[in-house]
């Protein structure tokens, strides 16, 4: 894929995680969705290593991957969400 592709294919699965997550995510723009979404394709390729022991790489566009990486963005935004929030004190 070309980098246009890669930067589609961040911008889709970063916004249709950021659809999918709870809460509210209003630090991150357009870049920021981007860059979710490609953090997640990293971290998407990782778990269908891991649990699918998919070991070969695609340089395609199709839905396996394109869910693994709405599925590692998830990950992502709910892992920032969590760190994002004040701490209570008690």
């Amino acid at each position: 894929m070309g980098i246009v592709s890669w930067l589609v294919f961040g911008l889709l699965a970063g916004a249709l995680a950021r659809l999918l997550t709870p809460g509210r995510h209003p630090r991150l723009g357009c870049i920021g969705t981007i860059a979710v979404g490609m953090v997640g394709a990293v971290i998407g390729g990782l778990i269908g290593d891991v649990v699918l022991d998919n070991h070969h790489v695609r340089f395609h566009w199709s839905l396996g991957p394109f869910l693994l990486a709405v599925l590692g963005a998830a990950i992502l935004l709910v892992a920032l969400g969590a760190l994002s929030q004040p701490r209570r004190r008690f």
